[in-house]
């Protein structure tokens, strides 16, 4: 994305986007379709909340319950009260003004760019960010918003499934211990055939619903990103 908003500058200047004819235009804009859900994963907090979902799933051994679908569903709406303030910060200073013609396409893009690059900026761990620098051989930038998205997008996603990780961690250690004691429960009893797992699925979700699970992890995705 290195130079697009020169690229966008430029064509709106020699009037080229106008220019183009109806089904041109159509075409482009379902071209740039393609990309939207790389950019949500890639540039979003979308990738560590469904992480973190399909964590709890695993750890409290409900099998598919709840279903992809609606992990899916509720990874998105997370995302979309997560990413709120960038995309207030978007709407009010590049959406809406390029709506009203106070501002062209390429100053949009820049403003969107810069918001988005806030945003992960104070998600991306600092060795991750000099990780790829240095495999870039890019000079470190004089300030953070001239960070080359080439180089912050990548190191944004890795930090992001660390993130996850760590906190997937958090969430299987109490469901481990549950494990643990029903193994040995069923070891000192002499039932050594009997798959610990069976009897320990109902106490999980047991545990999972009195300790409100889904509010928990609900309020920890959401305060992970302050």
């Amino acid at each position: 994305m290195e130079g697009t908003a020169e690229i966008l500058e430029q064509l709106n200047k020699s009037g080229a986007l106008q220019n183009l004819s109806p089904p041109m235009q159509t075409a482009l804009f379902l071209g740039a379709l393609v990309f939207i859900p790389a950019a949500i994963v890639c540039l979003t907090g979308y990738t560590r909340i469904v992480i973190v979902l399909s964590f709890v799933r695993r750890a409290v051994t409900s099998q598919e319950i709840p279903p992809n679908l609606v992990l899916i569903g509720i990874g998105f709406f997370l995302t979309l009260f997560v990413m709120g303030p960038t995309w207030e910060e978007i709407h009010n200073g590049a959406v809406g003004p390029y709506l009203d013609g106070k501002i062209n396409g390429a100053e949009a893009f820049q403003k969107s760019e810069l918001a988005l690059k806030k945003f992960m900026l104070r998600q991306t761990r600092r060795q991750d960010l000099a990780l790829f620098l240095h495999m870039s051989k890019s000079e470190p930038p004089q300030e953070p918003a001239a960070t080359p998205l080439r180089v912050l997008v990548p190191a944004f996603v890795i930090s992001e499934l660390k993130t996850a990780f760590i906190m997937g961690f958090c969430i299987y250690v109490p469901f481990l211990l549950v494990d643990l004691v029903v193994a040995s429960v069923l070891t000192s009893m002499g039932m050594v055939m009997m798959p610990p797992i069976v009897i320990s699925a109902p106490f999980k979700i047991l545990l999972f619903v009195v300790a409100d699970g889904w509010h928990l992890v609900a309020r920890a995705l959401s305060t992970s990103f302050g």
